[in-house]
């Protein structure tokens, strides 16, 4: 019996490169940012740290006086606009659709204090009354360069309760 030597074998990388790419390249292409906020929100300050969770939210959006420009936004879904007599209904089918959904207020600053109580008494009709309030973090220690009332991401939140 002849005993021959093995040749090596070479596996030609060049194909493997292309689809690595390929895949970054679909994936990037494919990726979905969230949609900016239809208006700028100052919010109020708070010394709580508790995180906004990412999923299984709805935002409910107050805008400044004098308009108090309504929004909803059902994670992952864009904001939309929405008036108050509608909440009642929209919030007993997000309910229905997801009954672990949580419920954030984010309210600007100089927004009417009424319209966020007439939010409030919706929520006690609609039976929701656990829901968090979204407030900028107040860091008593910060320094006094920092802007007090600069806005942060959304995925930067806190949530006060």
């Amino acid at each position: 019996m002849a005993h021959g030597k093995h040749k090596p074998v070479m596996i030609d990388m060049t194909p493997m490169v292309d689809i690595a790419f390929l895949l970054l390249i679909f994936f990037m292409a494919t990726t979905q940012f969230k949609a900016p906020e239809s208006i700028p929100i100052l919010l109020p300050e708070s010394h709580s740290v508790i995180k906004l969770p990412e999923s299984d939210v709805v935002i409910l959006t107050v805008g400044p006086k004098p308009e108090n420009l309504l929004y909803w936004r059902l994670e992952p879904q864009p904001e939309v606009s929405i008036a108050l007599s509608e909440m009642e209904n929209a919030l007993v089918e997000a309910r229905i659709r997801n009954p672990r959904l949580r419920i954030a207020i984010k309210a600007h600053k100089d927004a009417e204090f009424g319209v966020i109580s007439d939010m409030m008494e919706i929520l006690q009709k609609t039976n929701n009354t656990r829901f968090n309030l979204v407030t900028n973090f107040e860091d008593d220690g910060g320094s006094s360069d920092e802007d007090p009332t600069s806005m942060r991401p959304v995925n930067h939140d806190l949530v006060r309760r």
